[in-house]
């Protein structure tokens, strides 16, 4: 007997798929989903009409419920970073913090001292800038965060420059470091003006005083 040899073709079973099927059924619970809304506010309108002063008052009562609500969560939020600040507002706790704990240190210590708008920006796609903030006075001012044991260098500083060049232009810079600038990041600091805040003034910062940035110098 020969062997039939396949064609790889399938028979067709007879079956046909049924097209716009899933649409139809979509089209069909939108409109019966439709109908119920109107017929149930047909329904409880009139009784919506003679207790509405009931409403009217849960529904005053809910909001201020819920402004107070948020009011107690920010106050705790706000007595959990006051706490969490003192336990780390000196400089041998700062160096055993991350980056991203020292980026939060320093943006409460800008709300301490009367910045607006301070919005930590660390992490992936920050461009260069850590924190940025409005001062008192109105200026735009983008910060650069490096909580280092020894010494930042000029490669630091020169990334540094390149943001303030291109993604944030208009802002004045400030580096602040929990260690030092080497001599040549000093020097290619001074030469842009940027403000910088080494250990020293660091610490002296962390202890109050004289808000930021009068108490600082620009580098050079």
């Amino acid at each position: 007997m020969a062997s039939r040899r396949s064609t790889g073709k399938r028979r067709p079973t007879g079956r046909r798929k049924r097209r716009g099927g899933g649409r139809e059924v979509n089209v069909v619970l939108w409109l019966a989903g439709a109908v119920l809304a109107v017929v149930a506010f047909k329904v409880t309108l009139p009784f919506l009409q003679r207790n509405w002063p009931w409403f009217a008052a849960v529904a005053v009562a809910v909001l201020v419920l819920s402004a107070a609500v948020a009011v107690v969560r920010a106050r705790a939020h706000a007595e959990r970073e006051r706490r969490w600040f003192r336990e780390n507002a000196e400089l041998e706790k700062v160096d055993l913090l991350s980056g991203p704990e020292f980026e939060r240190l320093t943006a409460w210590l800008l709300r301490r001292d009367g910045f607006r708008h301070v919005r930590e920006l660390g992490g992936t796609g920050d461009r260069g800038v850590d924190l940025t903030a409005l001062a008192p006075d109105g200026r735009s001012f983008a910060f650069q965060c490096k909580r280092y044991t020894g010494r930042v260098g000029s490669p630091e500083v020169r990334n540094f420059l390149g943001a303030l060049a291109y993604a944030y232009a208009g802002h004045t810079g400030v580096l602040v470091t929990s260690g030092h600038l080497t001599r040549h990041a000093l020097a290619e600091a001074g030469q842009a003006g940027l403000i910088l805040v080494e250990r020293e003034q660091l610490a002296a910062w962390l202890g109050g005083g004289t808000p930021f940035p009068r108490r600082m110098t620009r580098g050079g």
